[in-house]
């Protein structure tokens, strides 16, 4: 068992599915020859060859267009879009041609299609740079949504997002990149729409997504030194949803906090809220809380973008004020 950062079980996941399957490309903006612009993807090139891992013109219009038709005919594309603030330039593609044609066709035309992107702020990039935008991908019907919080995670649900009929996104995040955990030797092999209890408590359940997991944990850990002892889950996967599992530990601690980075109109986590609220009603002990972003672009400041974003101690806080 080998300990690998984030970044480095983004290029793990990638190799192991070239390796795998013929059928399997990857291409993006600096993604060969330079490694990738978050160096993710070092290797590759020298591993695979210039047919299968591509360098493509700076145009997310001709990325995602050449992934698409790939698809069509029969590959199994990875595509990068370097940020995910630039999927607004290729939207188009994304919500209207990828998350339509297996329904629009009739299911004649599968599109085994894997948009990576990295996610989130907390690295000082700024209103352009520093988005978190899995709720945009979230509202469209037909697309997938992943969001990985640890490497072994990386490397289990990109195979699982590789090996799937359907388009989906997959959202890294920058700000994890160099987290370190250690990842099993061998094929990995997970499985879409499966959440993860990270941590057991019973006077309230964390509902987190991606890098606010950590952050999630090190607030339960804080909690109880506090005598308010709290379950962690790990969403994972927006679409499909695990709802069992989330479900589950709101009905056994009766409080429901979700820990969400996109701004909080309209947030992943006002979707949970709502689902908890109808399922769970009788079981609940107060109202469900949700810890966001404000609605604001986000700053580039240091001080101004930690604000921003939910802290452990906003989450301590919140959670404990609403216990008391």
């Amino acid at each position: 068992m080998a300990e690998l950062t984030y970044r480095e079980a983004v290029a793990r996941g990638i190799a192991q599915e070239l390796e795998r399957d013929e059928r399997v490309v990857f291409l993006g903006e600096d993604v060969a020859a330079a490694g990738g612009v978050f160096k993710t993807t070092g290797g590759l090139l020298d591993r695979f060859g210039p047919e299968r891992v591509a360098d493509t013109p700076i145009s997310e219009q001709a990325i995602l267009g050449a992934a698409m038709g790939a698809a069509m005919t029969g590959m199994r594309p990875i595509a990068e879009i370097m940020f995910s603030d630039f999927l607004a330039v290729c939207w188009d593609l994304v919500a209207n041609e990828i998350a339509k044609t297996r329904y629009m066709t009739g299911g004649q035309v599968d599109l085994p299609l894997v948009i990576r992107t990295a996610n989130g702020g907390g690295l000082r990039f700024g209103a352009q740079h520093s988005q978190s935008v899995e709720n945009w991908a979230m509202a469209v019907p037909g697309l997938k949504v992943v969001a990985p919080a640890t490497p072994v995670d990386v490397v289990g649900l990109l195979a699982a997002a590789v090996r799937d009929p359907d388009p989906v996104m997959f959202f890294e995040h920058k700000g994890l990149y160099a987290t370190k955990a250690e990842v099993p030797d061998g094929e990995i092999v997970d499985e879409l729409g499966t959440a993860r209890v990270r941590r057991t408590g019973g006077d309230c359940t964390i509902v987190a997504l991606a890098a606010m997991v950590p952050r999630a944990l090190q607030a339960a850990d804080e909690l109880a030194a506090l005598g308010i002892h709290a379950t962690v889950v790990d969403v994972r996967s927006l679409v499909p949803l695990d709802t069992r599992t989330i479900l589950d530990s709101v009905a056994a601690t009766g409080r429901m906090f979700t820990v969400e980075e996109n701004p909080r109109l309209c947030g992943w986590g006002a979707e949970l809220v709502s689902i908890a609220v109808a399922e769970t009603w009788s079981d609940l002990t107060a109202p469900p809380q949700r810890i966001t972003t404000p609605h604001v672009p986000l700053p580039s400041a240091d001080a101004l973008e930690d604000h921003a974003i939910p802290s452990v101690s906003r989450i301590v806080e919140t959670v404990q004020k609403t216990m008391s």
